[in-house]
Parts: C-alpha cells; sequence; structure tokens
C-alpha cells in the first residue's frame, strides 16, 4: 500500500521522505537503498519523480548511485553544501537584522567547542592570536577586511564541527553586504575584542567571549 504523500513538487516531497527513511532506519554511508522503483512504489509517484529526488539528493552527497549496488546512502559533500548555501545566502534578500542574527548564533555557537580545543590543543590560541594580528597587520582597507573575514572563519573552524563549516559562506556574504558599516568601524575597537574573545576563551570564561562578540558584531546594527 503506497504512503500518501501530499501534492506540491513531488521530487521536493519524495527526497524529504527519503532523508525520513534514512534516519528512520539508522541508515549509514554505503547502506543500501530501496531501488527507484521500490521507492517510487512506497511513495505512489512517478518513476520520473523519484529520480528527480534521487538526483537532488545526489548533488548533495545524501545519496550515491553506486554502479551494481544501487542506491546506497552517501557521504555529505561539506565543501559543496556550504558552496550551494552561500549561493542562496547571495541571491536571498534577508533583512540586515535576521544576517545579523544567524551570524551570531553560528559564531557564539561554535565558542564552547573552540575553548575545549584549545584545552586539548595549545597551540590553537596561538594560531588565532596570528589570524588576529594578521588584521591589524593589514596596509590597506580590501586586505584588512578580508583579513577580518578570515579571522572568524577561522574562529569557526577551530571548533571542529563539520556541519557548522558549512556555514562558513554565510560570513562572506555578511562581509559583503555589511561593507559600508566595516569601512567605518571602529578598528581600533573591533580588533582589542578579537584578542579579547580569544583570551576569555583560554581563560574558560565562553560566557564573556559570548558577550564580546555579541558586542563585535552588533556594532552593524548601529549603522545604515
Amino acid at each position: 500500500m503506497p504512503e500518501a504523500i501530499e501534492r506540491r513538487n513531488l521530487s521536493e516531497v519524495v527526497a524529504e521522505r527519503i532523508r525520513e527513511y534514512i534516519v528512520d532506519n539508522g541508515l549509514k554511508p554505503g547502506d543500501r537503498l530501496p531501488t527507484e522503483q521500490e521507492l517510487s512504489d512506497r511513495f505512489g509517484v512517478s518513476r520520473v519523480s523519484t529520480r528527480e529526488a534521487t538526483k537532488a539528493l545526489g548533488f548533495l552527497g545524501i545519496i550515491d548511485a553506486a554502479p551494481r549496488r544501487g542506491l546506497v546512502v552517501g557521504q555529505v559533500d561539506m565543501k559543496r553544501l556550504s558552496s550551494y548555501l552561500g549561493f542562496h545566502f547571495a541571491i536571498s534578500d534577508f533583512p540586515r537584522s535576521e544576517l545579523l542574527d544567524a551570524r551570531l548564533v553560528i559564531e557564539t555557537g561554535s565558542l564552547p567547542r573552540v575553548m575545549e580545543r584549545m584545552v586539548e590543543e595549545p597551540g590553537l590560541y596561538v594560531r588565532l592570536a596570528e589570524a588576529a594580528d594578521a588584521v591589524q597587520a593589514a596596509p590597506n582597507l580590501d586586505e584588512r577586511i578580508r583579513a577580518d573575514a578570515a579571522f572568524h572563519r577561522d574562529l569557526l573552524e577551530a571548533s571542529g564541527v563539520g556541519p557548522l563549516l558549512a556555514f562558513n559562506d554565510l560570513l562572506t556574504i555578511f562581509f559583503d553586504r555589511f561593507r559600508r558599516s566595516i569601512e567605518s568601524g571602529d578598528w581600533e575597537t573591533g580588533l582589542r575584542q578579537h584578542r579579547e574573545i580569544l583570551d576569555a576563551l583560554r581563560a574558560g570564561d565562553v560566557k564573556l567571549a559570548c558577550d564580546i562578540l555579541t558586542r563585535h558584531v552588533g556594532y552593524h546594527r548601529k549603522v545604515t
């Protein structure tokens, strides 16, 4: 008996159902999935809709169409996912406040893990401090903005939390969209806050680090 499926973009619905099937059955990369015909019968849709869904999931690496093995659960390509999300952010007209909130949620959410990794890897503080110093040493505004973006990307990557890295491109979009407020920013305060964030994390005070980062990013709310 096929499962009832709502009438909207069928390939999107089928893709959603396939993701649910993978999660509900505890499947891991390399595990086999039903054939496209079996999925079509299961969801009561055409083979064409199922093929569109598997292609879309294949683009992100969720499904792998392996020769002689059929459909298997794939390994999500985080780099490709990051590029896709970055493009989505670039063309979408999100309000400034939502972009700021998204950046804050992502960056502050990474700080507890960065703090833990600083304990595990003492050299991590040094590497991040060097990235902060590179912002100050930049010879011109364009280079300083690039170095500033790189510092924040490095901070996010320092968490070691793979899925968070998919949002790296949000920072690029942020620095493009907020260039005016970045150009007119209080660089002296901003540069000092970079180090203060790192020092708070090294001292084990993640709340202070989050508070400083919130003030650091919050500057852009004041500039229109």
